[in-house]
């Protein structure tokens, strides 16, 4: 009897424990989420959105440049790094059983773990030092480099949530291996395959230290991918770091828009997945 009331008190107090803990993470998600907006949400108007940024003291500027710049080194960087991070976690998965499948599993949970403003003085190396000048295509590199491992190793954790007996009954049916793995295995894990994506997404859009040895920052609006590119991750650091006030609660505003950006782009593709599956 005692023994079974001690279970039972154990079991009751760690399922309060695990509560607390979780409303913990969603309190302090609330209260940064809180404390952006409140902060922002002055600053935040469409003359902000649709203009470049002007010198101090001139009325009507804005971050147009940064939007645009962030959008597209953001998707240079899944362009370049999702594919070869679901190509990776595909090939863990279903054939990285051996010694080479172990070691390139040690290195990417490496990668992962490396600090990005060493990608950022990496990728100035190898591309911008011999180009002369800083450019997006380094910067999307660069995030492409930091987003692969978390797309390699989400991949492989969903795919071998997938059973067994759809591999063995799409082979059964006399389909190859290379389309049972594409069309069958990798089509039944797109949902978990794109939250992966995601979380990848979001770490590097809010990336500065490798922007800063790669695609540096501009004050005006550019899409040209071999010269220097505005971001907003940049523009925050900028304006914050700044001593006057108006670029503060600029600061504030722009971290609003990168916020609202990843939640908009989560949404986007939890509804995609959800009618992939409907």
């Amino acid at each position: 009897m005692y023994s079974l009331r001690w279970r039972k008190f154990i079991d009751h107090s760690m399922t309060v424990l695990t509560a607390l803990c979780a409303l913990l993470v969603i309190g302090a998600l609330v209260v940064i989420l809180g404390y952006i907006v409140a902060n922002g949400v002055r600053a935040l108007n469409w003359s902000f959105l649709v203009n470049t940024p002007k010198p101090i003291g001139e009325p009507n500027s804005g971050i147009a440049n940064a939007i645009v710049g962030t959008v597209i080194l953001i998707s240079l960087g899944a362009l370049i790094g999702v594919p070869v991070g679901i190509l990776a976690g595909v090939y863990l998965a279903e054939f990285g059983t051996h010694r080479f499948g172990n070691l390139l599993r040690f290195l990417i949970d490496t990668l992962t773990g490396v600090p990005s403003i060493v990608v950022g003085v990496f990728v100035w190396t190898i591309m911008v030092k011999p180009m002369g000048h800083f450019s997006a295509l380094a910067g999307g590199v660069a995030l492409a480099i930091m987003m692969t491992p978390i797309v390699a190793r989400t991949t492989e954790e969903m795919i071998r949530l997938v059973p067994q007996n759809l591999r063995e009954a799409a082979l059964a049916l006399g389909a190859p291996r290379w389309r049972v793995t594409i069309g069958v295995v990798l089509r039944t894990a797109t949902s978990g395959v794109a939250t992966g994506v995601m979380l990848a997404v979001a770490r590097i859009a809010g990336e500065t230290a490798p922007l800063l040895f790669t695609a540096l920052g501009l004050n005006y609006l550019s899409t040209d991918l071999l010269h220097p590119m505005a971001s907003l991750t940049f523009q925050i650091y900028y304006y914050a770091a700044s001593p006057y006030d108006e670029w503060h609660a600029m600061a504030w505003a722009a971290t609003l828009v990168l916020v609202g950006m990843i939640l908009a782009l989560n949404i986007a593709v939890k509804i995609f997945t959800r009618n992939r599956h409907a």
